[in-house]
């Protein structure tokens, strides 16, 4: 098994067992398509809760190594059960994966499934101006592709999907690169580990393009990152630099640091980072929307 499939079958396992016992009630819908690439569709799973649903979406990058696989959704479902038992319609988005894409085309499946998602918003019933991100390792790089690059379509473009914005509302990025500059196979001094992902054979101008830490800007999205001080394979520092990009350019942003965690959580640390995840997420997806709605009425 390669290394960027291992990467992305521990995080898988490691993150969904502490939340096996089920709660909310969820349908599920398989294999929405938002677009085709070389003749083969790409697809979105929808994990929507039945019972008092609160409005927002959450997209989850499937992607580790920026290798994306299919998976059953009902086997993702534990995985996502404290987001939906928050009230959370989950999208679990799939890009093209390395090694037979790259990490450019990557961002540029997720971007166009963002935008999707917001024209079926009212399919989803949820409000396209509340829509958060998140993923780990190479997700979590995607989700801040998402956060710091938004877009707000082209108006006049043919494919009416491109003409929507894809602008979230807020991202959380766990153990995530930053910085590719520091990790593509043009840099002679990168860590050893990096040779065993395929998507990080670029050229150093591509890889600026594609490091989040370089497009902060002061309208980026609100964001939260976790990180595991004890990171060997994306150390920590990548997540400090940016934190202190986003400060300068006041964007509020958090910091979770999980002290001794490596690049995948585990037992407490897990639970941790889960936790702050669906506060955040409550508190700039739910909150706001709630405070209005008092003033209103």
């Amino acid at each position: 098994m390669s290394r960027m499939a291992i990467t992305w079958l521990v995080l898988s396992i490691t993150v969904a067992t502490p939340f096996a016992a089920a709660k909310a009630e969820v349908k599920i819908t398989p294999d929405v398509v938002y677009g085709h690439k070389h003749g083969l569709a790409m697809t979105y799973d929808v994990f929507r809760p039945t019972e008092k649903p609160n409005g927002a979406g959450v997209l989850f990058m499937v992607s580790g190594g920026w290798y994306s696989q299919w998976a059953p959704p009902e086997s993702m479902k534990p995985f996502f059960q404290d987001l939906l038992d928050r009230g959370f319609t989950v999208f679990a988005v799939r890009h093209g994966s390395s090694p037979k894409f790259g990490i450019e085309e990557a961002v540029g499946d997720v971007r166009r499934a963002v935008r999707h998602i917001r024209s079926q918003a009212a399919t989803y019933q949820v409000d396209p101006e509340r829509l958060g991100v998140f993923g780990m390792s190479a997700g979590g790089h995607l989700s801040l592709m998402l956060a710091t690059t938004a877009d707000a379509g082209k108006a006049d473009d043919a494919d009416p999907v491109l003409r929507v914005s894809d602008k979230v509302a807020a991202a959380c990025a766990w153990v995530a690169p930053t910085d590719l500059r520091i990790m593509v196979s043009s840099d002679p001094n990168r860590l050893p580990a990096y040779k065993n992902f395929p998507a990080l054979v670029m050229e150093q101008d591509a890889a600026a393009k594609m490091s989040p830490l370089l497009a902060v800007t002061p309208d980026d999205a609100p964001t939260l990152l976790i990180a595991g001080d004890k990171d060997e394979l994306v150390p920590i520092e990548h997540s400090k630099k940016i934190k202190t990009e986003f400060d300068s350019k006041k964007v509020p942003a958090e910091f979770l640091i999980i002290e001794g965690g490596g690049h995948a959580f585990k037992g407490d640390d897990l639970k941790r980072a889960q936790k702050a995840m669906g506060d955040f997420f409550e508190s700039r997806l739910v909150k706001p929307a709630a405070e209005a709605s008092a003033k209103a009425s």
